[in-house]
């Protein structure tokens, strides 16, 4: 589980996200990346966005905890500041989501790392 100063809230900040951070796209996730211009220590934040077409209240809300556990081992690797969002597409099998998210988070950080180093 993330930790609340870890969790994104603020629709201006998915927006942001969403809007003008890194995307890498996977076959079940898309996922952005934003890094502040600003540098600071706060720590990265990271949310979810699983609309209706994955499936019932059920299964959108077991692949959010899916999800939210596989996120967070790997929440420190994101650069301190950032925001991070994984958006959820059309799910067909109940399926094991770690490796998928594992992949597209270090996509998205070696992206980062690329268009910093520019």
């Amino acid at each position: 589980m993330l930790p609340a100063d870890a969790r994104l809230t603020s629709s201006s900040d998915f927006a942001r996200a969403t809007k003008s951070g890194i995307r890498v796209t996977t076959e079940h996730f898309v996922g952005y990346l934003y890094i502040s211009p600003v540098t600071n220590n706060a720590s990265a934040k990271c949310g979810l966005i699983i609309n209706k077409t994955v499936g019932g209240s059920v299964k959108r809300h077991r692949l959010a905890r899916k999800v939210r556990h596989a996120i967070a081992p790997h929440h420190q690797t994101l650069p301190a500041g950032s925001l991070f969002v994984i958006r959820a597409l059309k799910q067909n099998e109940d399926k094991n989501v770690e490796p998928e998210i594992s992949t597209l988070m270090k996509k998205l950080i070696e992206r980062a790392k690329k268009i910093e180093a520019r």
